[in-house]
């Protein structure tokens, strides 16, 4: 007889940084992103259900691509946004406030961005496995 064990959606476990396989053991091995020194530091397994986060030598390289893409969606939306609310001239320099606070924004928003892209990567080849403690 098996549990049965409650588990977050793919989304959910993805924005929470949680393993692909079981959904519940954690990716990195401190939760806050900006502990600097340990930021990016996985183990090599998960603590709940074994599945190894390194599946090959240089897996995360790739992470560098899905990184990117996430900035350049973030600066899509900030672009938008500010458009919507402040609005954009080229009779004042408002595009230039909104450059700056884009790339303070990116600055700041770094280690979620890259956790939150190994988090993605990890889950386009690791597929969840409701049966994972049988």
């Amino acid at each position: 007889m098996s549990t049965q064990h409650s588990h977050p959606g793919l989304l959910t476990s993805i924005l929470t940084n949680k393993c692909p396989h079981c959904r519940q053991g954690n990716l990195f091995i401190t939760s806050n992103p900006y502990d600097l020194r340990n930021t990016m530091q996985m183990p090599e397994a998960c603590p709940i259900c074994g599945q190894k986060y390194e599946l090959q030598t240089g897996f995360y390289f790739g992470t560098g691509f899905v990184s990117y893409a996430l900035s350049v969606l973030f600066t899509g939306i900030t672009f938008i946004m500010w458009w919507h609310f402040v609005g954009m001239s080229v009779k004042d320099n408002r595009v230039f406030w909104w450059l700056g606070l884009n790339a303070a924004l990116l600055v700041l928003l770094q280690p979620v961005l890259q956790r939150l892209s190994r988090s993605l990567w990890i889950a386009l080849f690791v597929r969840y496995d409701k049966r994972y403690a049988e």
